[in-house]
């Protein structure tokens, strides 16, 4: 799981390509387990920490992993065959996050796409004769 955040994170400003669903998916999972331990930290700490306190730390957080997650999300989209644009349908309120989850839940296109080759590396070879 923190191997795909480390891959998205080493590939920081990255927007061609494609991504897995995997490298997608667990990236914001683990972004979500972030946010939830800073959470706690914060409640925790609350009022001890009258100058630098913790949500500040989650503020920086994600400022730092903002262009990683927009480059990870155009990159899965890709995978799909669809522009990184297809990230701004979010903007419409509802619908459009909705739309937008199905487009990021599809399975890869198989094979080579305009983005690139596939990720999953699945490469069909006609077998050797000895």
């Amino acid at each position: 799981m923190f191997d795909y955040y480390i891959g998205v994170l080493k590939k920081y400003a990255v927007f061609t390509g494609r991504a897995r669903r995997a490298e997608y998916w667990y990236f914001l999972l683990t972004n979500f387990l972030v946010f939830i331990g800073l959470g706690i930290v914060n409640a925790i700490v609350d009022n001890k920490l009258s100058f630098f306190g913790i949500f500040y730390i989650r503020i920086l957080y994600s400022l730092a992993i903002f262009i990683p997650s927009l480059a990870v999300g155009v990159r899965r989209l890709h995978d799909t065959g669809r522009s990184g644009w297809w990230l701004l349908i979010s903007l419409i309120p509802l619908i459009g996050t909705i739309w937008l989850f199905i487009l990021l839940v599809l399975d890869s296109n198989p094979g080579d796409n305009k983005y690139g080759p596939n990720p999953k590396g699945v490469v069909l070879k006609e077998p050797t004769t000895v």
